[in-house]
């Protein structure tokens, strides 16, 4: 249990001064987002990279059965919000968003290098690469139809590949598959450089949660948001174990897929709500709340996996 504690801890320790920097104001909205911006448009992709092209392979069954489940609890998050909590069509979209987007960048790619190290990371690579645009994709499409803005099919596939194009993260997760695809090599120079550029990434995106943390309240229906935790942090991670014993995966992959899908619910799906202006007072409680209890789901997690 030392073990685990020695893993967990310091990863939400770090939340925690991020959380107090902005809550003191020693860190303004400002600063923030210059560290975000770092984390995700250098440090982030640079650890992907450097992880992605070390040598390891595989994760594509990992994802495969991560994106099984995800699906499948999406869709009844969707049919319970929709039939039995009462929600239009693009609340219950957002709902079943609440129920399976994890934080797999801030919290996932620090806890998955710290537990499981670049063996686990280029396991990991395969569900950050369609992680956003699976699921954020769908509860997009889910929340157009719901509001009756119809959209032209192309537009809709423009501004969903110009969102994969811009996004940093997952255009450095796409060139490390390449990359390994054409067997190219990386110089040393290059790959020292890249590490050192990547260790930084764990510390600031672990602080920018914390800050990010700050912003959100516990407010609106609780009881929707005990579905969704429920959802997320113990059903989601259960039905995917259960597809990897069904697909008879190694013990690593099926350590980083259940690991991913315990992870707490991203920012992301908060942002959404917030777009659309519809149920973002309960997306970002469940953000909030998600993480706070995820300490103890996750370090569960990690002594299952790594007694």
């Amino acid at each position: 249990m030392t073990a685990i504690l020695d893993i967990v801890a310091p990863v939400f320790l770090i939340v925690a001064l991020g959380w107090g920097a902005a809550v003191r104001g020693f860190v303004d909205e400002a600063g923030f987002r210059v560290l975000i911006g770092f984390t995700f448009g250098v440090a982030s992709p640079a650890l992907l990279f450097a992880g992605g092209t070390s040598g390891h392979g595989g994760g594509g069954p990992a994802a495969f059965a991560f994106f099984l489940a995800a699906l499948v609890v999406y869709a009844f998050a969707m049919w319970l919000g929709a039939r039995r909590l009462g929600m239009p069509l693009g609340e219950a979209g957002l709902f079943g968003l609440n129920a399976t987007f994890g934080n797999t960048v801030m919290m996932g790619i620090p806890l998955v290098a710290a537990a499981y190290e670049e063996a686990g990371l280029a396991v990991l690579l395969a569900i950050i690469a369609l992680h956003s645009m699976v699921l954020l994709s769908l509860g997009t499409v889910v929340v157009e139809i719901g509001l009756h803005r119809h959209a032209p099919p192309l537009r809709v596939l423009r501004a969903t590949l110009g969102g994969v194009v811009r996004n940093p993260i997952v255009m450095a997760v796409l060139l490390a598959l390449v990359w390994n695809a054409l067997h190219l090599p990386v110089p040393g120079a290059a790959r020292r450089t890249l590490e050192l550029l990547g260790a930084a990434s764990p510390p600031l995106a672990l602080f920018c949660l914390g800050g990010s943390l700050a912003s959100f309240r516990v407010a609106g229906a609780m009881g929707e948001v005990a579905w969704s935790l429920a959802l997320k942090l113990a059903v989601l991670p259960l039905l995917v174990w259960g597809i990897c014993l069904a697909m008879g995966l190694g013990a690593l992959e099926t350590a980083v897929a259940v690991t991913s899908a315990a992870l707490p619910t991203g920012a992301n799906a908060f942002m959404l709500a917030r777009r659309y202006r519809t149920g973002a007072e309960r997306s970002g409680a469940t953000v909030l709340v998600s993480t706070v209890i995820s300490v103890f789901t996750l370090a569960a997690v990690l002594a299952w996996f790594r007694p």
